[in-house]
């Protein structure tokens, strides 16, 4: 199993060390990216990743190994800390810049037979938000499921959190690992997932964009074909 950790931080917090036991739990090869030292560009909204390809974007080479990394997952772990009630800057940035895999556009085949896991600790309130902002991408993606850990720690970093807390995070994060070890190789979209799925499979067959349009009709996804299957 392959897991890939995108952490929207620089730095190993509370955060880190809450992806990095899932990661450890579920075992096999991991990968980690630290944002925005590993990825630190701003969407230049120039649309070109959209109407003509990604491959165009003018961050496409630093992006890169990142798109490779996801690809080659099993496992997803996107992980940020609460900032101002949401995931931070960076987190968003690298996001923004995979709009053009949302299914309403050109999904990638390959993210509907993965897990992801969205991750985030805050010293008080704010994981809802924050682990929304993660999710939305993995959703429209396409990944068949996804798991949300947020902790509301109470303290400023990893060593200052309390064993009962902590207690509660290796609980939660073997919780996990288990789903994510017997999803392996088996996991297929929830109904929610293959309904979206479905309404972007009648709207592409006369689409508005022509990229969209052609990335659907080769995939075989304006007929019956199916990325899950």
């Amino acid at each position: 199993m392959k897991t890939v950790i995108i952490m929207g931080q620089n730095h190993k917090g509370s955060t880190y060390h809450t992806a990095r036991m899932i990661a450890d739990k579920t075992g096999g090869e991991v990968t980690e990216f630290f944002l925005p030292r590993d990825f630190g560009e701003f969407c230049t909204g120039c649309t070109t990743c959209f109407l003509k390809s990604e491959t165009l974007c003018p961050h496409y080479k630093k992006l890169e190994p990142i798109t490779d990394a996801i690809d080659e997952a099993d496992v997803i772990i996107l992980a940020s800390p609460v900032y101002v009630y949401h995931a931070t800057g960076a987190m968003k940035a690298l996001l923004d810049h995979y709009g053009y895999r949302w299914m309403v556009h050109s999904p990638d085949g390959r993210m509907f037979k993965k897990q992801g896991v969205c991750v985030c600790t805050a010293a008080g309130a704010g994981c809802g938000s924050a682990l929304k902002d993660m999710a939305d991408s993995l959703f429209f993606w396409g990944v068949a499921k996804t798991y949300k850990l947020g902790m509301g720690i109470a303290a400023a970093d990893w060593d200052s959190i309390s064993t009962k807390k902590k207690a509660a995070i290796e609980k939660k994060t073997s919780a996990i690992a288990k789903r994510l070890k017997a999803g392996y190789g088996k996991v297929q979209p929830g109904i929610k997932t293959k309904g979206f799925f479905f309404i972007m499979h009648l709207m592409q067959k006369n689409g508005f964009n022509p990229r969209d349009v052609q990335h659907w009709k080769d995939n075989g996804w304006t007929g019956k074909a199916r990325p899950w299957k």
